[in-house]
């Protein structure tokens, strides 16, 4: 890890196809947005010779955010897969978005990755959001290291953002993060900041300089080795602390000099095992260079320090029936079992599907079964099917490099699997297999939607069901009380992507409309109600009265109908088309047009006619008892309450509670959990809470999640009945 005595050159060209699992290394890049990850990216392929100049390929594009949308909104939107080659090794990166309305892009980095590298900017710290992610890394035992960057801003201090790493990461046992290297810094300028130029490693003693744009090895001054000692020996003490030969911390404390290779291989081993969290230095490369700073330290840390998919657990398998099976870890040779982690569309070449294969081999123009369960709830039917896959191949910014195969351990893009969706299953056709899908965040915020124009509402079908089929963290519901198209997405800048792909990527064009909740109406009290329906004109007439009587329900009860017709006076066979009626106005409402629950309908008399009564006359006289027995009731309008659990940081508890209050919510009770957080309950109106998920982000600084589901329908409070009915008395 930077202690060899020459760097290796990069393969200078093409992704090819991994021969063997050990010669692969899956790694996500993780940090908030702007903390520099995609420029980090770049610059990794610069130093692996994988591009001709800074974060270009051949055809001048940059091998990240190289969609339109990323480049109009200046921030990444998608995860992107670069893979490059160092020292015989295939390194896939793996870039994901920062901004927390793109977590799910996040999270199926994660899926697809053996380690992450958390990115943290040395002139912004480390936020509540990735603090967040940490946690989630380290509960499943991913190995972890941190790269500081920006160190060229001008308040950058490395120094003291290695201290607030240990702090944000090393939880208990903040020796566990520590750097291997220190900056050294050139002249300073007339603004007195020093720019970082080299690094000297901690282990080696070794200077390394890359103020040319190359990096160059030296030994350093002997002034400066007493400069680092302090450093180098608690690097030293925390690598011993967590070696697998425990015999070293004694003969290190006893004195004796521990050999530097012995220190590595401990080093590298404790970083594969997710027990120690390196942190180290990057910079991108200066215009016409080749290395940019810390790039091949970093880039020996992955392929030398990170595990390989060998050393990742298999993950848990069923047949597509639901029984387990067992898989031997990451066998090329095994059962194909692999999945798709990202589905884009490509305008010439159709669908195309990221996928990581955990075991057997994935060939060009093979037939496989793909397999989709568990994500209905996000508009994703259960699917069971055959495909023949196209071309494999490695994507690089807009290319697609062509691969002759992808084994267990590697990723590659895969194209024309038209019905294959995120998180589904690719296995063998003869021996159909199931991953259970990540673990997806809720979609919260609703986006209501209608075509712009007759054309677009011809394509706005297809249009919605290939955005969802990409992004599983995107619901599509048809509300059928409110008659709206929703989508419901992580935020406003997610969004604000789904409409822009809907646009320019499925030509459809939609106006976004106000959100409707589903209301209620019920009575408040009891009322009867007479319906005559009598008609006369020639021929066969219409005769049909009933008599009922209407109570109110407690919530939840639905409609109630009850017979207490005594001697014949409506005959049994129209009995049940009353009840129809009385359900069929019940269903259209009676006072604000909204659905109408929770009241039993008592039908006490009528009369009919032997010739003239019929069914359809007494579900219309049914349906105008209802609507006298309305007219001289008071109807309550009914809302839906939801309850909602949000985990907040101890320190914006007060702050959330009290804005909940300030919905009218009702807050139940809290719950202290780990990591100084604390759980929230409370049950809060939904018309109160449409936009919650940004506003509670912005509240939180980011560091909240909340959860929602429906609770019961209650009754409005009367001020905000009024206004809700004068504002739908305008709209019609």
């Amino acid at each position: 890890m930077g202690d060899k005595a020459n760097a290796h050159p990069g393969a200078a060209g093409r992704a090819t196809a991994a021969d063997h699992p050990a010669s692969v290394r899956n790694v996500v890049l993780v940090g908030h947005s702007g903390s520099g990850k995609t420029t980090l990216v770049e610059a990794l392929a610069l130093t692996a010779g994988a591009v001709n100049r800074a974060g270009r390929v051949e055809d001048g594009g940059t091998v990240s955010d190289y969609d339109e949308i990323e480049h109009r909104q200046q921030r990444s939107v998608q995860l992107s897969l670069v893979p490059v080659e160092w020292d015989g090794i295939k390194v896939n990166i793996l870039d994901t978005p920062g901004y927390a309305d793109f977590v799910g892009e996040l999270r199926a980095g994660l899926r697809a990755a053996d380690a992450a590298l958390f990115v943290v900017s040395a002139s912004d710290g480390v936020d509540g959001s990735t603090r967040m992610v940490w946690e989630e890394c380290a509960a499943v035992g991913m190995p972890r290291a941190i790269v500081v960057t920006h160190l060229e801003a001008a308040r950058a201090d490395y120094e003291e953002m290695t201290r607030i790493c240990a702090e944000a990461f090393g939880g208990d046992d903040p020796d566990a993060v520590l750097p291997l290297y220190l900056p050294l810094h050139g002249p300073q300028g007339p603004d007195g900041h020093a720019p970082v130029t080299g690094l000297i490693g901690l282990l080696s003693q070794k200077l390394f300089d890359y103020s040319t744009g190359e990096r160059k090895e030296s030994d350093p001054d002997p002034e400066r080795l007493p400069l680092i000692e302090e450093a180098r020996n608690r690097l030293i003490e925390g690598i011993i602390s967590e070696s697998e030969d425990e015999t070293l911390m004694d003969r290190y404390l006893g004195g004796e000099s521990i050999d530097v290779k012995t220190l590595i291989d401990d080093l590298e081993r404790a970083v594969a095992r997710g027990v120690f969290f390196p942190v180290l230095a990057a910079a991108p490369a200066a215009d016409g260079a080749r290395q940019g700073l810390g790039t091949v330290e970093l880039l020996e840390l992955v392929t030398r320090g990170f595990p390989t998919p060998l050393e990742r657990e298999a993950p848990q398998v069923t047949t597509v029936d639901g029984k387990p099976r067992e898989l031997k870890l990451c066998d090329p040779d095994g059962p194909l079992v692999a999945e798709v982690v990202k589905t884009a569309s490509d305008p010439y070449v159709g669908r195309v599907s990221l996928v990581r294969v955990f075991s057997g081999t994935l060939r060009p123009d093979a037939t496989v079964h793909v397999s989709g369960h568990g994500l209905a709830d996000r508009g994703h039917e259960d699917h069971d099917v055959d495909e023949r896959i196209g071309a494999l191949s490695a994507p690089f910014g807009k290319q697609q490099r062509t691969l002759t195969h992808c084994i267990a351990g590697d990723l590659a893009s895969v194209a024309k699997l038209s019905r294959a969706e995120t998180g589904d299953t690719l296995s063998a056709k003869d021996d159909p297999l199931l991953m259970e899908p990540w673990q997806m965040p809720d979609p919260l915020l609703p986006l209501a939607i209608q075509a712009h124009s007759k054309a677009d509402e011809d394509k706005l079908s297809q249009g919605l069901s290939r955005l969802v089929a990409e992004d599983p963290t995107m619901r599509l519901e048809q509300n059928q009380d409110t008659h709206q198209v929703v989508l419901w997405c992580l935020g406003e800048a997610h969004a604000d992507v789904a409409l822009e792909r809907l646009r320019s990527r499925y030509g459809v064009q939609v106006d976004v409309i106000g959100h409707k909740v589903s209301l209620r109406e019920t009575f408040a009290d009891k009322s009867a109600g007479r319906g005559r329906h009598v008609k006369q004109s020639g021929g066969h007439g219409q005769y049909a009265i009933c008599e009922i009587e209407v109570e109110p329900l407690p919530g939840g009860s639905g409609i109630e109908f009850v017979d207490k017709v005594v001697g014949g006076a409506v005959p049994r066979q129209f009995i049940p088309s009353v009840e129809k009626g009385v359900r069929a106005q019940a269903a259209r409402g009676v006072a604000a047009g909204h659905p109408l629950v929770d009241i039993r309908v008592t039908l006490l008399d009528g009369k009919a006619h032997s010739v003239d009564s019929s069914d359809a006359a007494f579900q219309t006289a049914g349906a105008l008892a209802l609507r006298e027995a309305a007219a001289d009731a008071k109807i309550h309008l009914l809302e839906p309450v939801a309850e909602v659990t949000v985990l907040v940081g101890d320190d914006y508890v007060g702050a959330v509670m009290s804005d909940l209050s300030g919905r009218r919510g009702r807050v139940l009770g809290t719950e202290q959990t780990t990591g100084a957080r604390t759980l929230v309950r409370a049950e809060v109106p939904e018309i109160e809470i449409g936009r919650y998920a940004v506003d509670l982000r912005s509240l939180s600084h980011g560091t909240a999640r909340f959860n929602r589901s429906y609770a019961r329908h209650e009754p409005m409070p009367p001020q905000i009945s009024e206004r809700i009915r004068e504002q739908e008395r305008a709209a019609s």
